[in-house]
């Protein structure tokens, strides 16, 4: 029988550390740890965090580093348990990707964080596939880092002029959402296969060069545009755009969503 893991609330992670609840707040603020979070949003601490909290406690105690000190020693040594950028068989992950590219453009986690919109939590536990980004997100560290979304889950195929369904890439970047390429290879069009559990949306809104086409194969969407105009999308029905206009969708819908999504230029 499998042993359940134990996890300590943040009360109870100070008093094993000796630092302050407040340290350790500061601390995931900063990137250095990702707890979990309970159903109620409590932040719940596991024997693994709670090692990673220790090494910070070592580094700001006995080599008296300041906090951006320590991120820099975390990021930069071979030996910590923080960003992974490859998997045991050696294979590059998608956070080990965002990694990469993020340390080519020479920005610390913060900055990046900043830049992109989120918390430095939030992309450190993605950067350690911690964490399974929106596709809003995605959309957002594509544009920071100048590439898109697919570059993130591995090199593009080359290019086929007849695609059959068995030649189809794939791309599930967060779970309830099924990306299927349509063109594989560089092209100035994208055109893809959307499958949208019911529940599942883009987790918030994003925005970007080009234009948009969807036409609705199965089930219903809401779209909405700059938190503005707000559509109802069902099958047989078009919806045309320009990607500057910030948008977000949902499928509100009891039953999966099936759609022909085009962008130009390529997002993804």
């Amino acid at each position: 029988m499998r042993k359940r893991e134990h996890f300590v609330t943040i009360s109870e992670a100070g008093r094993i550390l000796g630092v302050s609840p407040s340290s350790l707040r500061n601390w995931e603020q900063l990137g250095l740890l990702t707890p979990i979070r309970s159903q109620g949003r409590y932040r719940l601490f596991s024997r693994e965090v709670l090692n990673q909290a220790r090494q910070i406690r070592f580094l700001r105690r006995v080599k008296h580093l300041n906090p951006h000190g320590i991120l820099h020693v975390l990021e930069n040594s071979k030996g910590t348990t923080l960003p992974r950028s490859k998997t045991t068989r050696g294979k590059e992950t998608i956070g080990g990707r965002l990694l990469r590219l993020r340390q080519q453009e020479g920005l610390t986690l913060t900055e990046a964080a900043r830049k992109a919109g989120i918390s430095p939590s939030y992309l450190s536990a993605i950067e350690r596939n911690q964490a399974n980004p929106s596709v809003a997100t995605f959309q957002k560290l594509a544009q920071l880092y100048k590439t898109n979304v697919l570059s993130f889950f591995g090199d593009q195929e080359g290019g086929l002029r007849l695609v059959r369904p068995r030649d189809r890439k794939a791309l599930e970047p967060h779970p309830g959402v099924r990306i299927e390429q349509l063109v594989l290879g560089r092209a100035l069009m994208e055109a893809q296969l959307w499958y949208i559990a019911p529940g599942a949306g883009s987790g918030g809104s994003y925005h970007h060069e080009g234009e948009e086409f969807i036409y609705v194969l199965r089930g219903t969407l809401e779209i909405w545009l700059d938190e503005v105009e707000r559509y109802s999308v069902e099958p047989g029905d078009c919806l045309y755009f320009e990607s500057t206009h910030a948008h977000r969708w949902e499928n509100k819908g009891k039953t999966e969503t099936v759609l022909l999504w085009i962008n130009t230029p390529p997002t993804f």
